[in-house]
């Protein structure tokens, strides 16, 4: 019902910005809420950041600050604005939808997009 694809990832220097992006497809009319979810080898997949239909965004502690969720209703697209990065942003990042239907919820994922932070 949802399609997810992302881009944007790839290697930056510490201090460096980076911008990811998600292009949604299919029943986005259904879609309440999308994020960023991140997850770092050994470590629990973590929410990011996330943005409701209404336009409330909720951000990490550690990113607040330093990334921004923003998108654009015309394209169907979120992005994420990543600013001021370092070594503990490394990590695969995925976007994340979540929609309502009459039979339920169901959460879509992207296919993930590797962002590595140099020192």
């Amino acid at each position: 019902q949802v399609q997810l694809v992302e881009s944007g990832g790839g290697l930056v220097q510490a201090g460096g910005s980076l911008r990811l992006s998600c292009a949604a497809s299919g029943r986005i009319d259904r879609i309440n809420v999308m994020g960023w979810y991140r997850q770092a080898p050994g470590k629990q997949r973590e929410l990011v950041a996330s943005i409701t239909s209404g336009g409330n965004t909720n951000y990490a502690d550690s990113v607040k600050g330093r990334f921004t969720i923003s998108r654009e209703n015309a394209e169907n697209t979120v992005y994420l604005q990543m600013n001021s990065l370092n070594s503990e942003d490394t990590a695969v990042y995925y976007c994340h939808a979540r929609a309502w239907f009459a039979i339920g919820t169901f959460d879509y994922w992207g296919q993930g997009t590797q962002v590595t932070v140099s020192s």
